[in-house]
């Protein structure tokens, strides 16, 4: 399986932290946040590892990360997105990488306090299609939604409104290659992007994709809020702990 990290974006709700730098470059206590994701990946076994990203400090990436040898690869790939498209616009330029094989595709500003170990094993066993992973969140209005019926997964939801569950979808996708051909599929949603929840959904109206609780924290790093939650809950209990 290979790797893929969406590090693109403005990170304008980060203004001005943003203005001279790209959001996933900024410190998480000790370690700037693209780290992470890296980690996240080279626990579960994922030493092939693209890094999508975008914007005017698209170098930068290539300064502080190199070649990957400080994390212990051969080396890393790095692609550009020009513009916003969304985040399935985003992997959809790692088609090439992929190269029929499957993916496990991380959102650069995701840190979680265990690791990935035992869902990229069950979904390397899991004859094609997805899996997602879910965890109870206190404010669901803020991300995709998982709404399970009789224990099976009947959709995403979109940050809806009045949510139907409390289980965030959050940002660690696995899916078979054939995730390109439904993203070439999708329309603009009314942000004008190409929804990952969307493409999420594909799979469920399929009957293709299988869902696991995440252990331990998660946390995104988007807002003030969540920049300043992630620093203290890393430098708490750690991260990527195996």
């Amino acid at each position: 399986m290979k790797g893929v990290i969406l590090a693109g974006g403005l990170g304008t709700r980060l203004y001005p932290l943003t203005k001279i730098t790209n959001k996933h470059l900024l410190p998480i206590y000790d370690k700037p946040m693209i780290f992470y994701p890296v980690e996240t990946l080279i626990n579960a076994g994922i030493m092939d590892i693209m890094i999508v990203t975008g914007g005017n400090y698209a170098g930068d990436f290539l300064r502080l990360i190199g070649n990957g040898k400080e994390f212990g690869l051969k080396h890393i790939n790095y692609t550009y997105q020009e513009g916003e498209g969304g985040i399935a616009d985003a992997l959809s330029l790692a088609e090439y990488f992929a190269d029929g094989e499957p993916i496990c595709v991380v959102l650069g500003d995701n840190i979680i306090e265990k690791n990935i170990m035992k869902a990229v094993k069950n979904f390397e066993m899991q004859k094609g299609g997805a899996k997602i992973l879910l965890k109870e969140v206190p404010d669901p209005e803020r991300f995709g939604v998982a709404e399970i019926e009789n224990g099976k997964l009947v959709r995403v939801v979109e940050k809806p409104v009045q949510p139907r569950s409390n289980l965030a979808v959050i940002g660690i996708y696995m899916y078979d290659s054939r995730v390109f051909d439904i993203i070439k599929t999708l329309k603009p949603s009314n942000r004008g992007e190409l929804e990952i929840t969307d493409v999420n959904n594909a799979y469920i109206e399929e009957g293709k994709m299988t869902w696991e609780m995440l252990q331990g924290w998660w946390t995104d790093a988007g807002t003030f809020e969540s920049l300043l939650r992630a620093s203290m809950l890393v430098s708490q209990t750690g991260a990527n702990n195996v």
